[in-house]
């Protein structure tokens, strides 16, 4: 939970430095996991209540985060020496998605780089 409190208070719209790995995956299976459980309440609530679908509560939370979330996927790119805007690449059916899956598990580029020093610290 630290990792993904740290995305949203120290680094909410950072779109500069760099992000490792452990602060990117953290960060997004932590956010899975939230839009989940907030989905997965509010169908029960829409259920029990007889009431319509509750999925403006889903909608709320992922637009709060959508900042934070393009932020650290932005940085992570900058860790692996890549322009934050290979996050365009997604846009690209099926192919895109993977080369960013790929991009994102790469292991941060060692030293310095023209976007910061290396968050690892080695």
């Amino acid at each position: 939970m630290e990792w993904y409190l740290k995305v949203l208070k120290q680094h909410y719209a950072d779109f500069g430095g760099r992000a490792r790995r452990q602060e990117y995956w953290m960060f997004a299976l932590i956010n899975m996991i939230i839009g989940f459980l907030i989905m997965a309440g509010s169908g029960a609530a829409a259920y029990a209540t007889g009431v319509g679908s509750l999925a403006s509560l889903t909608l709320i939370y992922q637009l709060a985060v959508l900042v934070p979330s393009i932020a650290v996927s932005v940085r992570r790119m900058h860790d692996i020496g890549k322009s934050g805007w290979m996050l365009l690449v997604g846009l690209i059916p099926v192919i895109g998605v993977l080369i960013l899956l790929y991009f994102t598990v790469l292991d941060s580029q060692p030293g310095n780089n023209e976007y910061g020093p290396n968050p690892k610290g080695a």
